[in-house]
């Protein structure tokens, strides 16, 4: 049997929502080792039986009671998923009689209600913003006139997953770039970047954890070197501290925690999708 907890984070949508509160709370319990699990779009009766039988067999494989998170507004999707046997955390829960009281109205328990709020300016600037990434990801475009931020760190430090998160999440443009070792072989900015010092922010890690990174998409070339990892890490930290960029680790860091703290120090404020 596995020593590790399973963890279910079921919705009658995507799930993002479930994650994001679910895994927030799991960062809180450093001590338990999670398996984590994503059932979205859990919004009939059919779909709830099938999820309470995957969460229960899990329970039985793992040997332990299984923890699910659980955004379905439905209550009768809710009890069948309950009848699993796990630990029921409900996102909604809390907030509903609160709400029902201050409001003097009850809720419309009804699947999909949320999409009836979708602001479509901020959708699509989601949907720009999510663009703007992949096209601005790595330096392949080095226009960054429209870039709300630029996240500069040696390869393989989590420039990329940030940059998407930030756009998807938060609707923010966000571009980054990858320091060379040409640029590395000096402590000041690459000229490319100079214009735009207001925008960049820089990430580092731990070499021991980058070299374990790159290992993996690189296995034994000079690229996946402990020797080179300590090297350029060491040289971008010299750099951010010469020219007074603002820098985080994203050895112990999340995305999550990554995204808010680079857009409360840049001063960007945007709300969450």
């Amino acid at each position: 049997m596995s020593a590790s907890r399973p963890v279910f984070y079921v919705s009658d949508g995507t799930g993002i929502t479930a994650e994001t509160i679910g895994h927030s709370l799991l960062t809180q319990f450093s001590g338990t080792d999670f398996t984590t699990h994503r059932i979205a779009f859990v919004d009939s009766t059919e779909r709830a039986g099938e999820a309470a039988e995957r969460i229960r067999a899990a329970g039985e494989a793992h040997g332990v009671r299984p923890i699910v998170v659980n955004s379905c507004v439905d209550p009768e999707l809710s009890r069948l998923i309950a009848g699993s046997g796990a630990l029921m955390l409900d996102v909604f829960e809390p907030f509903i009689a609160p709400l029902e009281q201050e409001l003097g109205q009850s809720r419309l328990a009804r699947v999909g209600q949320a999409h009836g709020m979708v602001d479509f300016d901020s959708y699509h600037r989601r949907i720009d913003a999510i663009n703007f990434a992949l096209t601005h990801d790595d330096g392949m475009s080095i226009n960054y006139d429209d870039a709300d931020l630029i996240l500069v760190a040696v390869s393989r430090a989590g420039k990329t997953p940030t940059c998407v998160y930030l756009a998807l999440h938060h609707g923010v443009s966000a571009a980054n770039y990858p320091l060379t070792e040409e640029d590395l072989e000096h402590d000041r900015l690459p000229p490319r970047l100079r214009a735009h010092r207001g925008k960049l922010f820089g990430l580092t890690i731990d070499p021991v954890r980058l070299q374990q990174i790159r290992q993996e998409r690189r296995p034994n070339s000079g690229y996946a070197k402990l020797e080179t990892c300590k090297r350029e890490v060491a040289a971008a930290e010299a750099m951010f501290r010469a020219e007074r960029i603002p820098v985080l680790s994203t050895t112990h860091t999340s995305i999550e925690e990554i995204a808010s703290k680079v857009m409360s120090t840049l001063g960007i404020q945007r709300g969450m999708f």
